[in-house]
């Protein structure tokens, strides 16, 4: 069973979204993919396998109880300020784990001999994508159809966001409900309202790995702007940003974009070197930001989103950035064999 789930893009909102104001964000055509087979392993032994990162690890399904315990028992240290969120998952691949053990448990499936989950992806992993996210979800989809369970969407937003704050601390929501539902929306508390697809002009940068983790960003972000009045200005330019998406309005975007990006400078998620690029960018009359949680130390803040005609491609190879092309995702999460 295949199973696939596509990555995401904020258009605007970022870090505002944690403190229950809008967000807008769209799906794009970059997927987590997973697929479940039987395997010759004996018993109920279940192994996962990171393709990308070329790791597998093979556990039983008691095994993978214990695991979760540790986990659970590890976010809860975090939630009391015991452990940094770095902390909570020893490696990538426990995240996974997590996820196909909370699906088995929840919906009281059983497993009655070997099976191996391959997992493989093309979104750029901790870059502000939503990787983590699009990956579980595929976990889940395949799984679920692995055993001909009844998909209820309601079940795998749960599910996902349970596993995703083991990863980001306090998940908003933003990344599950996108990559389960595919296409743009304007997201808040919870809650999701659909919009157009963008069809303005869309380049991606990737300025490398941030040296912070997601979690960390948040943590960072609220110990210091948690009570800021900022937030009403995040939220008014999302609002502009609603208004330019709905009616393609290419120079009201751009001016959202370049707001966007002056208000992430502000609460200090954008890298001196990363800030130099987008300022270039802006000499050449278009905008560009970060997208996703940016990073609190170090050069690189992931994904930079830009809004130009043209790529930036001179630009780019100056500061040695990849340039990627994508486009808007209509479909979220949804099983192809």
């Amino acid at each position: 069973m295949k199973a696939i789930a596509p990555g995401k893009l904020i258009l605007s909102g970022e870090h505002a979204v944690v403190y229950g104001r809008p967000a807008i964000a769209m799906a794009v055509d970059r997927c987590a993919q997973a697929v479940v087979v039987p395997s010759a392993e004996a018993g109920d032994t279940v192994a996962i396998d990171l393709q990308d990162l070329q790791q597998m690890e093979s556990f039983t399904v008691r095994a993978l109880r214990d695991l979760k315990g540790r986990m659970a028992k590890n976010y809860r240290m975090f939630l009391d300020g015991q452990l940094g969120i770095r902390d909570v998952l020893h490696k990538p691949i426990e995240l996974f784990q997590y996820a196909f053990i909370t699906i088995l448990d929840a919906l009281h499936l059983k497993v009655a001999g070997g099976m191996k989950i391959q997992l493989h992806s093309n979104i750029p992993i901790g870059c502000g994508m939503g990787s983590s996210a699009a990956t579980v979800l595929s976990v889940l989809r395949s799984i679920g159809h692995y055993f001909r369970v009844e998909f209820r969407p309601e079940w795998y937003q749960a599910y996902s966001l349970e596993a995703e704050n083991l990863q980001h601390g306090h998940a908003s929501g933003v990344d599950t409900y996108i990559s389960l539902n595919g296409g743009c929306a304007r997201f808040q508390e919870g809650q999701a309202e659909a919009l157009p697809l963008p069809r303005m002009p869309i380049h991606l940068v990737n300025t490398g790995t941030p040296a912070t983790t997601t979690g960390e960003c948040v943590a960072q972000v609220r110990a210091r702007h948690a009570n800021s009045r900022i937030w009403d200005d995040f939220e008014a330019v999302t609002r502009s940003m609603e208004k330019a998406v709905v009616t393609n309005n290419l120079k009201d975007i751009q001016s959202c974009v370049r707001e966007n990006q002056r208000l992430l400078d502000a609460i200090g998620v954008v890298p001196s070197r990363v800030g130099e690029f987008v300022a270039d960018v802006e000499k050449l009359g278009a905008a560009a930001k970060v997208c996703g949680a940016g990073s609190v130390a170090g050069d690189n803040a992931g994904i930079v989103m830009v809004c130009a005609k043209e790529p930036p491609k001179a630009l780019c190879a100056k500061y040695s950035y990849q340039l990627m092309s994508i486009r808007g995702e209509p479909l979220g999460a949804r099983i192809v064999g």
